[in-house]
């Protein structure tokens, strides 16, 4: 693609990276094919290729972004399909990133949605404000519904809905920094510490350190880490988002310096693809830059880590029908697609793949809260999907993508590690009732 930006605005290293990243763009269209809101919508300008023309044009023209572009890149999950696509290799990720910053810095949004915006932005990394926000919306939870009816209050009944109906219960291994390894110790990991995964579904991260430990692996939850700053990220909300990077970066550095890390390990791919691009998002900052790359080069999903070493032998009898949906983040941010598959196959599982599994399911971090309706019939055609296979279980590798599954279907939704800790020698993510229902 032809570019017209001036040396004065290439001098800008954010402007210069768009501009390499639109130049490697060729028109070809192959990403239309397998975006999910052009597969919906049909719109050209909800498709990569149409938002790489708002984009160029907002910011070859040094343009305020206009309420028309907001819409159309709003719109976009940041699934990253088009990029698993793509034959030219262009890095729409970045390009839509600094599209959001752009936008949040230049447009002013209605009232509602700034402020929307603006506190969840607030309260999602934290992990002591989101309890205390997941409690009010336990209460408020019985009048989605007529909330949803008031112009402007959908993204709220939204959140209302996504809300577990009961409180999950606190970890007892939350405020504890170090699992010793059980027997000889073969590695040593950092476990990302998360916001909202922990305040939602502790049991993951607690399967995660069951499973380690008895692999032979010390893992420590370094001080002053926390949330990865990809909710803020993703809503061009720059700032807070570098801080959380700092944060881990800094966290996770005493632990290289001191007894040495392995593997910095994750449990929830949105989390991973945002924090192994912190070499990126950090790489003008003197005093983190080569702390953040190597930060990035370590980071791993929890099956990347698994696959690679023998897991213990499975305890239960092999068979159970598991429909494996693949988190985009973890398909397509981290081109990581067969380890899941490959470990609940070695674990004794039946691995169902459904139908379109390159499509989104809508959750996207807080886009089924922002963008309800066309979450909703991401989440109904992902479920349907899924549904078809005939599955006792589903598995995922993204909280995000566990909520918002388990959120249109009657067939529980766990974590792949989850179902890998109960094979060998864990306790069941199942419910007492789970056998009778699947007779």
């Amino acid at each position: 693609m032809q570019t017209h930006f001036s040396l004065a605005q290439l001098a800008d290293p954010q402007v210069a990276r768009s501009e390499q990243i639109l130049r490697a763009c060729v028109h070809c269209g192959f990403c239309t094919a397998t975006c999910p809101t052009y597969t919906l919508l049909g719109d050209e300008l909800d498709s990569p290729r149409g938002r790489i023309y708002l984009i160029k044009d907002m910011l070859e023209n040094d343009r305020p972004a206009t309420a028309e572009v907001a819409k159309h890149v709003d719109r976009c999950l940041s699934c990253l399909s088009c990029m698993t696509t793509c034959p030219s290799g262009v890095h729409y990720m970045h390009l839509v990133d600094h599209a959001r910053d752009h936008i949040e810095k230049t447009y002013k949004r209605p009232f509602l949605d700034r402020t929307l915006r603006a506190v969840l932005a607030k309260v999602l990394p934290s992990r002591s404000l989101f309890r205390l926000s997941l409690a009010g919306a336990m209460l408020a939870r019985p009048f989605a519904g007529m909330i949803g009816q008031v112009p402007g209050l959908a993204p709220v009944a939204a959140m209302l809905k996504l809300a577990p109906a009961r409180p999950a219960t606190r970890s007892a291994s939350e405020t504890v920094r170090k699992f010793p390894a059980l027997g000889a110790r073969r590695a040593r990991v950092a476990l990302l510490d998360g916001c909202a995964q922990p305040v939602l579904r502790p049991e993951i991260d607690e399967a995660t350190i069951r499973l380690l430990t008895r692999m032979g692996v010390e893992v420590v939850r370094p001080v002053g880490g926390g949330c990865c700053g990809s909710l803020t990220h993703h809503m061009g909300k720059e700032e807070p988002a570098l801080a959380n990077a700092r944060a881990n970066v800094d966290a996770w550095w005493r632990e290289i310096e001191g007894e040495g890390l392995d593997a910095i390990l994750v449990t929830t791919s949105g989390c991973g693809t945002t924090i192994k691009d912190y070499g990126h998002m950090l790489r003008l900052e003197p005093a983190y830059a080569e702390k953040a790359a190597k930060v990035s080069a370590l980071a791993k999903d929890i099956s990347e880590f698994l696959v690679e070493r023998e897991l213990p032998a499975p305890v239960i009898e092999a068979g159970m029908r598991v429909a494996y949906h693949s988190a985009c983040s973890l398909q397509h941010g981290q081109k990581v697609k067969t380890a899941p598959k490959e470990l609940l196959a070695r674990a004794g599982f039946t691995v169902l793949e459904p139908a379109e599994g390159h499509l989104c399911c809508g959750s996207a971090g807080t886009y089924n809260i922002l963008q309800p309706e066309i979450a909703g019939r991401l989440r109904d055609r992902k479920v349907a999907n899924i549904e078809r296979t005939q599955p006792q279980v589903i598995a995922a590798g993204n909280i995000g993508c566990l909520t918002q599954i388990g959120g249109g279907t009657a067939i529980l939704a766990v974590h792949t590690v989850e179902l890998l800790d109960w094979a060998t020698g864990g306790p069941s993510p199942l419910p007492d009732t789970f056998a009778v229902a699947a007779e």
